[in-house]
């Protein structure tokens, strides 16, 4: 059975979201050098932003696959746990991704959107697109969502 949405947040609340989610992003070792910056934040839609930089691309001068999984990854995952209820945790247990076109320069714009809640896994997508606003990357994610005892054995492990 899926949950009914949470309401979504207000300006105020939204604001701190994002800079919660920015702070986080900080301390993560995964993804602080990557550059991700948070635009927005509500329930179960989040969007990121990521410039362009050469520390981005592979040696045929487009950005890596791999730095684009990641940023899908990581926008999914904050809107996966933004529909879940406090103390929860998560983690990817299925990704998808299609390349539609090679990544060169500007300014990636990745946004997720949670297409389902469950009682054990949160289902995703999230597109990548160009400053032209072309689609770059689409993706499929699956979370594994746990609460209450096993999310706090988890954080007692942090």
């Amino acid at each position: 059975m899926t949950r009914p949405a949470p309401p979504a947040l207000t300006k105020h609340e939204a604001q701190n979201a994002v800079a919660q989610v920015q702070e986080r992003l900080k301390r993560s070792h995964a993804t602080r050098g990557l550059g991700f910056r948070v635009e927005s934040v509500d329930v179960g839609v989040v969007v990121f932003r990521m410039r362009v930089r050469q520390r981005h691309r592979q040696m045929h001068g487009v950005v890596h696959g791999g730095i684009l999984a990641t940023l899908a990854d990581t926008v999914a995952a904050v809107a996966a746990f933004s529909t879940l209820a406090p103390g929860s945790a998560i983690a990817t247990i299925e990704m998808k991704i299609n390349f539609l076109e090679a990544v060169t320069e500007g300014n990636l714009r990745a946004e997720g959107r949670v297409l389902r809640t469950g009682r054990n896994f949160v289902v995703v997508e999230c597109e990548i697109r160009n400053e032209d606003n072309s689609l770059a990357a689409k993706s499929l994610l699956t979370f594994g969502a746990v609460f209450d005892r096993v999310s706090a054995q988890l954080k007692k492990r942090e």
